[in-house]
């Protein structure tokens, strides 16, 4: 017989109602690794003696059948929740205290080294963070309860949004889950339950209820879940799924799925505390401009010193003007919004922050093309036409940092392919005329370069 006391680390569920021991309290341990607490015990008692019959081998009862259940000491470790003491046991010296938060300054200092420009955006989610984790690590200040700085950014795509998110969860050591808004949908509906975001932060924290609970969620593309202006289905997918989020996003006991995306019974589910996680979502919601053009031209009038209607037609960055009131035009309902005391906006990306965005960061796209080819002992350059060249394309696709990839796996290609063909090239420099199609790379040989040197 299997050794069921033994201690892996891990809870222990109960076989029938699959909740963990830390809920129901100590479990009722019989062969063939069955866990079974005392509430479903008795229930089990009180049925049959209802019925008449004797209760009398666990492995002949159908409910216990082996085929129909999996036995908790098989549950994948994925969907296993790491015990509070073992959790304790394992705390890392580089975990978050209150003495080694970084200052708000320091964080942005970190930030500037990978994210171009922003600057506004990045005092803000200093600033909120910052302040979000001292009250974490205090957990109380005298009597005075401080709220969450939950966040609602908005960008156009390609502006960073995901990135800041990701940078400031590298800086600070904190689980991170990123998830999309779009999978979403209403309790009951085909798609994932708003406790699916939860889970991907469980499994991010490596099943440890305690690490998740200090963690950050990203919802992405919050503006698809807007109220429909227009239809006369069930919206399953918009204002159901904002009302669906309040709970979470105000702080509550959520009851989550341990290692899958919805409930069902044969998943184990554990319950996490959403107080001090700190949730910040993100969107390019595409025509505020116009609602945020509309309001701010209310104020046109006609003679001097009026404000004209297309003052703000050809404003880059109109989207820093936007305000809730925009937001609850858009879709947004306003008891979520409430939850999001924080907003603000990313700016557009132009031609100077995409030249910089190539060169300044530090895993700028083109310093990781350089390694690979001086893996290949070749000297990648590239010079100031080439930047600007490269930067201008990416304006015209409308897409943000993202062209610039796009446009450098281009040009790139061939590159890459030629150059492990002669051991004797020794410097390769890109040029505008090559990125504009008239004209080909300079390469430069070993043996002059070595003449050089």
């Amino acid at each position: 017989m299997e050794d069921n006391n033994k201690d892996d680390g891990y809870e222990k569920y109960c076989y029938l109602c699959r909740r963990p021991e830390s809920q129901v309290g100590k479990l009722i341990y019989m062969p063939n690794s069955i866990n079974i607490c005392q509430d479903c015990m008795q229930k089990t008692f009180d049925s049959f003696s209802g019925g008449g019959m004797q209760f009398m081998d666990l492995s002949n009862m159908p409910n216990l059948n082996r085929n129909q259940f999996t036995p908790v000491d098989d549950i994948p470790k994925k969907q296993k929740v790491r015990k509070k003491k073992e959790a304790e046991k394992k705390k890392e010296e580089s975990e978050l205290t209150l003495s080694s938060i970084p200052a708000p300054h320091e964080m942005k200092a970190q930030l500037d080294e990978y994210v171009v420009g922003q600057d506004h955006a990045k005092k803000i989610i200093s600033v909120a963070v910052y302040n979000h984790y001292k009250r974490v690590l205090t957990d109380s200040m005298d009597d005075i309860e401080i709220e969450k700085s939950n966040m609602l950014m908005v960008g156009p795509t390609g502006s960073g949004k995901t990135y800041l998110v990701k940078t400031i969860a590298r800086i600070l050591n904190v689980p991170l889950a990123i998830t999309d808004a779009t999978t979403l949908t209403e309790a009951g509906y085909i798609g994932d339950d708003v406790e699916s975001v939860l889970s991907k932060l469980l499994a991010a924290a490596d099943n440890d209820v305690e690490k998740a609970e200090r963690g950050i969620v990203f919802i992405d593309e919050i503006d698809k879940i807007a109220k429909k202006k227009s239809t006369n289905s069930r919206d399953v997918s918009g204002e159901a799924v904002q009302q669906g989020l309040l709970k979470i996003l105000e702080g509550a006991d959520v009851e989550v799925p341990v290692g899958a995306g919805s409930k069902n019974a044969m998943v184990p589910l554990t319950t996490i505390n959403t107080r001090n996680i700190l949730f910040i979502c993100g969107g390019a919601f595409p025509d505020l401009e116009d609602i945020i053009k509309a309001r701010l031209n209310k104020q046109s009038a006609i003679g001097f010193r009026a404000d004209l209607k297309d003052k703000y037609d050809k404003d880059p960055n109109v989207l820093q003007k936007v305000t809730m009131e925009d937001l609850r035009e858009f879709g947004m309902i306003p008891e979520f919004l409430g939850r999001l005391p924080i907003l603000y906006a990313l700016q557009s990306l132009d031609e100077d922050m995409l030249v910089k965005i190539l060169k300044e960061p530090k895993n700028a796209i083109l310093k990781q093309y350089r390694k690979l080819l001086s893996l290949d002992g070749v000297d990648l350059r590239f010079d100031d036409t080439a930047y600007h060249a490269i930067a201008k394309r990416a304006l015209e696709k409308k897409t943000g940092a993202r062209a610039l990839r796009a446009i450098i796996e281009e040009f790139m290609l061939d590159i890459m392919y030629q150059i492990p063909r002669d051991d004797n090239i020794g410097r390769v420099t890109i040029t505008g005329d090559y990125i504009d199609g008239k004209g080909l790379p300079l390469i430069e040989m070993r043996g002059v370069l070595a003449l050089e040197q």
